[in-house]
C-alpha cells in the first residue's frame, strides 16, 4: 500500500472526482459500488497484564465478500470468517472492547477497464473525509508478483508520478496465490496510517 497526496488546492472529493474522469478518458466503466470498513478492538485488561499495552484486533467486511468478515492483527494472522462474526465479538465484549470512535471506512466506484478491476473511495472517520483509497486489481491473475509489472504500466495511465511502490504484503506471497485476505492486509495499513496523518489526507493501491 502506498500514499498519494491529495491534489493542490483540491478537496479530497475533487481529487476523487479527477482521478475518476481519468479513468473514464480511458474508457473505464462503472460497474456500481463498493464500501470496506473497520472496527478496531483493545484485548481487556487481563490478570497479570495490568501496565501492558493490548494487542488490537481489526474486525473488517469488503462489500466484494459480502458472507465473509474478516478479523486482523498488525503483523499477524487473518482469520476469515462468516459475516455472523460479529454477533460473536458482541458477546466476547469480556476479552475485546470495541473503541467505536476508531471506526473508520472506504466507499467509492467501482470501475471496469478491460482485464483491471479499480475502485476509488473516499475514506472516512466519522463525518470527515480523512483520504482517499485506489485499488487495482488484475483479475485474470492470482499471482501477485507475476503481474505486478502491467498494475505499474496500467495505474501510471491515471495516477502519473503517484503511482506506488509494490505492497509489501506482495513480498511475502512471492509465487503463491493471491487471497482476499491479502486485500485486506493492505486496507488495514492503509486505514492506520491515515489514522496517524488525520491532518493530512493520503491514498492507497494496491
Amino acid at each position: 500500500v502506498g500514499t498519494v497526496p491529495v491534489a493542490e488546492g483540491k478537496s479530497v472529493q475533487q481529487t476523487v472526482e479527477l482521478l475518476a474522469r481519468r479513468l473514464e478518458a480511458l474508457g473505464a466503466e462503472k460497474q456500481g459500488t463498493f464500501g470496506v470498513d473497520c472496527e478496531t478492538y483493545h484485548t481487556a485488561a487481563t490478570l497479570g497484564t495490568q501496565g501492558q499495552t493490548g494487542k488490537l484486533m481489526y474486525v473488517m467486511h469488503n462489500s466484494e465478500y459480502p458472507l465473509s468478515c474478516f478479523a486482523l492483527f498488525e503483523n499477524g494472522p487473518c482469520l476469515v470468517a462468516d459475516a455472523n462474526f460479529d454477533t460473536l465479538m458482541v458477546k466476547l465484549k469480556g476479552f475485546f472492547q470495541n473503541a467505536k470512535a476508531n471506526k473508520i471506512e472506504s466507499r467509492g466506484t467501482r470501475y471496469q477497464y478491460c482485464d483491471f478491476l479499480v475502485k476509488l473511495g473516499t475514506v472516512t472517520m466519522g463525518p470527515s473525509a480523512r483520504g482517499i483509497s485506489v485499488e487495482v486489481e488484475y483479475c485474470p491473475c492470482v499471482i501477485a508478483n507475476d503481474c505486478w509489472n502491467l498494475l505499474m504500466e496500467f495505474m501510471q495511465s491515471f495516477m502519473g508520478s503517484h503511482t506506488p511502490g509494490i505492497p509489501s504484503v506482495f513480498g511475502s506471497k512471492h509465487d503463491s496465490t493471491y487471497s482476499p485476505g491479502d486485500t485486506m492486509v493492505q486496507y488495514m495499513e492503509l486505514f492506520n496510517k491515515i489514522r496517524k496523518q488525520q491532518q493530512v489526507p493520503v491514498a492507497g493501491i494496491r
